[in-house]
């Protein structure tokens, strides 16, 4: 037959923690619904995948500029193409993602500019560097250098509408 005991310290140890069970129920039911929207992980290699391609063309344009070997503007129609790649499923993920949003919450606009703006620029370069390594300097180094700095600025509108608290 068990008698029970009277111990203070183990009726205050059981009762702590049932207070503390209780307050953990109520933590969980004051949820918040302001919560921080993410960049789908897809999204974001699109989004940033595009830079050191341009970037790349960027410097194989400065290169083919100083020492006139004509594989570097080969090696730049060929970054050019690939950023061109990324740049274009990244402008149409984030046309899909600005239209599948409602009219309020329609934030995300200047960076799909920027990004139609990228894939324009680097159209326009992909054709410039398309002629005669002679022909395509010095157009196409300042080509590569505006779809660089428009990728830099089209990746940072992409990333600073995420992670913010309120923009869902």
């Amino acid at each position: 037959m068990f008698i029970p005991i009277a111990n203070p310290l183990l009726e205050r140890m059981i009762a702590h923690r049932k207070q503390r069970a209780r307050k953990a129920k109520r933590m969980a039911a004051t949820h918040t619904p302001d919560h921080v929207r993410m960049i789908h992980p897809f999204h974001a290699v699109l989004l940033a995948g595009a830079l050191p391609l341009f970037l790349g063309a960027l410097l194989a344009d400065w290169a083919y500029s100083a020492t006139y070997e004509v594989q570097w503007t080969n090696f730049a129609s060929w970054l050019i193409a690939g950023g061109l790649v990324f740049a274009g499923f990244a402008l149409l993920w984030s046309i899909v993602d600005l239209l599948r949003r409602s009219a309020a919450r329609r934030a995300g606009w200047i960076g799909v500019l920027l990004l139609a703006a990228v894939f324009v620029f680097g159209f326009i370069n992909a054709l410039v560097h398309a002629k005669d390594a002679w022909a395509a300097m010095p157009a196409g180094l300042i080509l590569s250098l505006i779809v660089a700095v428009l990728a830099v600025a089209a990746i940072w509108a992409g990333f600073a509408r995420f992670g913010r608290k309120g923009i869902t």
